[in-house]
């Protein structure tokens, strides 16, 4: 982990002194009523594990740099590690565009978990977006994946839609499929499985918006509950 948190760096270095100068940094803010991750919850609520409320408050800021390469940082509260109640991700990468309205975006990507190293993830990624258009795929770099023992090679492909259906109101739509590697699969028991989400986004302006939809996964007996399909809402804020 300590060598993804080295290329986030080397991505901010990568970007040379005349790009800071010029570089843009915004940041967000969000309540949402469940945090779900690649269709699982993150808050595992274990006196009550069917519950739906499962509210998360979530933010991030990006630096964006004039000649593409960016570097980040979102945070999220969880609930499915003991000692830990937060999700602190650490990320930098390089944007560009191939013409004819493809454009690309590779990365690293670090999940750290303060008090539970153990679930600590690095990942590298690549996305090609084309229009409404955004098709992503994750590899993981880190000996475990989110605490599954020899989780190195997992990989997760994600295909997502957003298009403006109305004024200030996206449609959002995307389906995703997580493949353990054979060793982690072998020692964990767990399966490979799809997760998917559809869901509505209206714009109030000022940078205020809101945000409603269904999310959920396949394989849910061998997962519980965490996979359990909900409708999760969402009130964000723009910085």
């Amino acid at each position: 982990m300590k060598k993804i948190a080295l290329a986030v760096a080397s991505v901010a270095v990568l970007a040379g002194l005349p790009a800071v100068a010029s570089a843009q940094l915004t940041g967000n803010v969000a309540l949402t009523t469940n945090y779900k991750f690649r269709g699982q919850d993150q808050d595992m609520l274990k006196s009550d594990p069917n519950k739906t409320f499962k509210p998360a408050i979530q933010g991030g800021l990006d630096y964006a740099f004039s000649n593409g390469f960016y570097v980040g940082n979102w945070n999220s509260s969880v609930n499915w590690l003991d000692n830990n109640s937060i999700e602190s991700d650490l990320y930098g990468g390089y944007k560009g565009d191939l013409g004819h309205g493809l454009t690309y975006d590779v990365g690293v990507l670090g999940y750290f978990y303060p008090g539970a190293g153990s679930a600590n993830t690095g990942e590298i990624y690549g996305a090609l977006t084309w229009s409404a258009f955004t098709l992503k795929y994750s590899h993981t770099v880190s000996k475990k994946y989110f605490g599954l023992e020899d989780g190195r090679n997992t990989g997760y492909l994600n295909l997502a839609v957003a298009q403006e259906i109305a004024p200030k109101l996206t449609l959002k739509a995307s389906i995703g499929y997580t493949r353990l590697s054979d060793d982690a699969k072998e020692k964990s028991g767990l399966p490979r499985y799809f997760d998917y989400g559809v869901g509505l986004s209206y714009d109030l302006g000022e940078g205020f918006a809101v945000a409603g939809g269904i999310y959920g996964a396949n394989k849910r007996s061998e997962y519980g509950v965490a996979n359990k399909n909900r409708f999760i809402a969402t009130v964000s804020k723009s910085l």
